[in-house]
């Protein structure tokens, strides 16, 4: 099942430019406010929670941040391609340059947990991940994304 059900083709930044990973948060959670019409400061406070509680940087240049939101109506995800790697505090030292944040409504319970396994899946595959960096528009960006698992690799 493609990821496309989760992020749609706006709401993909194939070259931000941060320099940190709270710069990161913030202008994630900028851009997921306009395109979720949640609260700017709500969203970057739940991801910086979510920071404190352990990083969500998974490895491999991939970081997954990710919190639930009161006022969301379904999970929202949205992706970015860094312009340039960061420090993420990954746990194999690994700076990130790939970033997939994901939202859900406060009750998504299962559905968020099965979201999460779904993108952490999808950006493990290093064949995936390449194509990804490789690409410098959203459309081709989204066009990896909305490749079924079997083709995306």
């Amino acid at each position: 099942m493609p990821i496309t059900d989760l992020v749609a083709p706006e709401a993909i930044l194939p070259a931000l430019k941060v320099n940190s990973k709270k710069q990161a948060l913030q202008e994630l959670a900028a851009k997921a406010a306009e395109l979720t019409g949640q609260n700017e400061r709500a969203v970057f406070e739940v991801l910086l929670q979510r920071e404190k509680l352990g990083t969500t940087a998974v490895g491999y240049g991939v970081a997954i941040p990710h919190g639930k939101l009161p006022k969301l109506e379904k999970i929202f995800g949205l992706f970015a391609r860094l312009d340039r790697p960061i420090d993420f505090e990954s746990m194999d030292g690994q700076p990130v340059d790939l970033v997939f944040l994901l939202l859900a409504p406060e009750g998504a319970g299962a559905d968020h947990l099965k979201a999460l396994a779904r993108i952490a899946r999808l950006l493990r595959d290093q064949d995936i991940a390449k194509k990804l960096r490789a690409s410098r528009d959203a459309q081709a960006i989204y066009s990896v994304l909305a490749l079924p698992p079997a083709t995306a690799a």
